[in-house]
């Protein structure tokens, strides 16, 4: 692990001058970061089948030219557990009701840079921890035996951040279905990716499709990633592809209906989420499932992503469980109060 200043070699390393990196550093750097990144290189080579290749160079400490060489993405094999499915006593401890947990939960990971910069950490920390949440939530929504689970992991807008910060997320999600895919297939999960597929990288492309393949005969949770997502064009481009079959003489305009229109998107085939959960309290829905999510119920969290775990997914689902959920109509008791209409 080498350390430069403006471009030039320090001629320290991490692991045997921690003494010299503490005085090239502001004291309210030397904390959290420089203890996580000594911790990383020292598991790294105390045991390497836990590791991952680090990836590329980047700039870690705001007003310090300090930079290091390569960043550890890996947090090593927290992968998914093999932890059973919780019984309905389990479930009942846990505060929730499983008649009335949410059937699909589609998440807006949000907050992942701003985690990292309030603790003055590079943005790219923030990816990295985010990993840990989405394994933690996977588990989690797998165990309660719900039946998707999707996730909002890059939309088609999200191309216009930073070429060094857009290199990292697609490593890391070339990194994510490599290192999770033999838990995918052992838990059971069942797997598949939305989104303009075709405009990524084709080392992604083929990592997207040796997972989908790997999970195809599994029968478990739908585990859904919104990658290079935009639901406005997903829209355009179901219409596009009706208006050919009208062209063709395959469909009448007068047979188009809703359903017509769901079964040419993205998501053909998969329910419609009952609950969207956004971190970083966010009020937005920022192009994600337009069409699907018109009578979801929406929960807003303070929490940053990297922060989300179980106790925030489980209060959710009760807040979730507590709504009257109408679609339009009324419930029992303000029909009989209502009186003849």
């Amino acid at each position: 692990m080498r350390f430069t200043r403006n471009g030039h070699p320090l001629g320290i390393s991490l692991l045997s001058d921690q003494s010299k990196i503490s005085r090239l550093l502001k004291p309210s750097q030397v904390g959290e970061t420089r203890g996580e990144l000594e911790a990383s290189v020292s598991w790294k080579v105390r045991s390497p089948e836990r590791w991952s290749a680090a990836y590329y160079s980047v700039k870690v400490f705001e007003n310090c030219q300090v930079a290091v060489s390569h960043l550890i993405l890996s947090t090593g094999r927290t992968v998914l557990s093999r932890e059973p499915a919780y019984t309905d006593e389990e479930v009942t401890a846990l505060g929730l009701d499983r008649e009335r947990l949410a059937r699909h939960i589609a998440i807006i990971m949000d907050g992942n840079g701003r985690w990292a910069q309030k603790r003055g950490l590079p943005r790219v920390e923030g990816h990295r921890r985010g990993v840990h949440s989405v394994r933690a939530i996977v588990e989690e929504c797998s165990r309660l035996g719900l039946e998707q689970l999707t996730l909002y992991c890059f939309s088609s807008e999200n191309w216009k951040r930073p070429k060094l910060e857009l290199t990292l997320l697609m490593k890391l999600l070339r990194h994510y279905l490599v290192e999770e895919r033999r838990q995918i297939k052992e838990q059971g999960l069942r797997f598949q990716v939305i989104g303009k597929i075709d405009e990524l990288d084709p080392a992604i492309q083929k990592e997207i499709a040796i997972t989908e393949e790997a999970a195809k005969d599994n029968n478990g949770m739908m585990l859904c990633l919104a990658v290079n997502y935009g639901a406005r064009l997903e829209i355009t481009e179901a219409v596009q592809k009706i208006a050919e079959k009208v062209k063709a003489g395959l469909l009448s305009p007068e047979d188009i209906s809703e359903q017509t229109v769901a079964d040419h998107l993205m998501t053909a085939g998969m329910p419609d989420p009952d609950l969207v959960i956004r971190t970083a309290s966010e009020m937005r829905i920022s192009n994600y499932l337009l069409w699907q999510i018109s009578y979801s119920e929406l929960w807003v969290t303070d929490s940053y992503w990297p922060e989300f775990r179980e106790p925030h997914l489980h209060q959710a689902l009760k807040n979730y469980a507590s709504r009257d959920r109408r679609f339009g109509g009324l419930n029992n008791s303000s029909k009989s109060s209502a009186g003849p209409s």
